[in-house]
């Protein structure tokens, strides 16, 4: 048993939970939070969503253990919530529910967008709530309430300038000399589209930073380092490719394409680019600036900031602390099979895909490591 404290709801708790426990259980069954709904239970279908530090994520796939000191927030917390209250009026207004099992999660992520983006089109919405799934509606009226909602308000401060400005500064940096091409950091940046999340990244890789500077520009060979990454083309510019992405029961592969722009002297690159899976729907923008510079005992340091969003019914996958904890070991497995490649040996097999949930429970057994002492 692992002993947790939280806040829920505005209130302290302390608890004793197994390791295994999903937070959804924990909230239901110890807690009594049956406001908290369960549906498909790997994430997908977005009924058991909760804010957990202000952001909203799936409870049943979020571990109890690993919310020991987060913020959490049902939707029996909203009691008072002054947006809550008008996206309850608006979603009886426009029959925006009908068996109700959807709507805790539904509205959850309402009113994130409403404060998070502020006014938002019909578009905007559909496309932010695409991962949250009802089997009633037809969306037209959850939609409709939503914008209603969102009409004339402002959007959150944090969201506006802070990660442009941040990913601006690091595509500056990564903006090449020679050869001349367009500067990449305001175009690139507002293509991403409002709400976009960012994630910024630092791996040491046991290499030096000329070997390491000359395998970042060999496609072929990051592509047999990255789980689930496939190479098709690339001309020295654009690159055109595939990645495959496992979350539960969707499997998503991303095909599409990207411009690619080196800075050899400051050893600094920018990615932007965007792809599309057929089967679900969902789309990402996104891009990468990186800068490679010389780190300890003659190794190099990759420094990346990742600017994406995602739309579809992955899109609620590409926010929170589920996503930072994938990156985190993504990253890991890149840089251990960038470092045995240079060195001579061969990258660690990779999957035929991606799958989140594989990459979850590896960080959920590093977890557990640290937590009793390496047993």
């Amino acid at each position: 048993m692992n002993a947790i404290t939280l806040t829920v709801n505005g209130e302290r708790i302390s608890a004793l939970v197994e390791p295994r426990i999903h937070l959804a259980d924990f909230l239901r069954e110890q807690l009594s939070l049956t406001g908290t709904h369960l549906g498909c239970e790997q994430g997908v279908c977005g009924a058991c969503t909760v804010l957990i530090d202000g952001r909203p994520q799936r409870s049943c796939i979020a571990a109890a253990a690993a919310c020991d000191g987060a913020d959490v927030r049902t939707i029996e917390g909203f009691d008072a919530d002054p947006v809550m209250g008008e996206l309850r009026e608006a979603f009886s207004e426009h029959h925006a529910l009908q068996c109700g099992f959807c709507t805790p999660g539904m509205l959850i992520s309402s009113r994130d967008i409403v404060t998070r983006l502020g006014e938002s089109s019909e578009r905007t919405v559909r496309e932010e709530l695409s991962g949250n799934l009802c089997r009633c509606t037809g969306y037209v009226g959850i939609v409709n309430a939503v914008c209603a909602v969102s009409a004339g308000k402002a959007p959150a401060a944090a969201c506006v300038p802070a990660p442009e400005v941040a990913v601006a500064e690091v595509a500056r940096a990564a903006a090449p000399v020679k050869p001349p091409v367009a500067q990449p950091a305001p175009a690139a940046v507002s293509a991403v589209g409002p709400g976009g999340s960012e994630i910024r990244q630092s791996v040491h890789i046991d290499a030096a930073p000329e070997a390491v500077w000359a395998a970042l520009k060999d496609m072929d060979l990051l592509a047999l380092c990255l789980p689930g990454a496939q190479i098709t083309s690339f001309d020295g510019e654009r690159v055109e490719g595939r990645m495959v992405v496992t979350f539960g029961p969707i499997k998503a592969s991303f095909g599409g394409e990207a411009t690619v722009a080196f800075d050899d002297t400051a050893h600094t690159g920018l990615v932007t680019g965007s792809g599309k899976d057929g089967g679900s729907g969902s789309q990402a923008r996104g891009e990468i600036a990186f800068a490679l510079k010389p780190g300890a005992d003659g190794g190099s340091d990759l420094d990346v900031a990742l600017r994406y969003r995602i739309t579809g019914p992955l899109a609620q996958f590409s926010r929170g602390a589920l996503v930072q904890n994938l990156v985190g070991h993504l990253t890991g497995v890149f840089a251990g099979n960038l470092a045995a490649a240079l060195g001579g040996r061969a990258p660690v097999a990779q999957p035929a895909g991606l799958s989140a949930f594989g990459l979850l429970a590896a960080s959920l057994r590093g977890w557990l490591r640290r937590l009793f002492g390496g047993s």
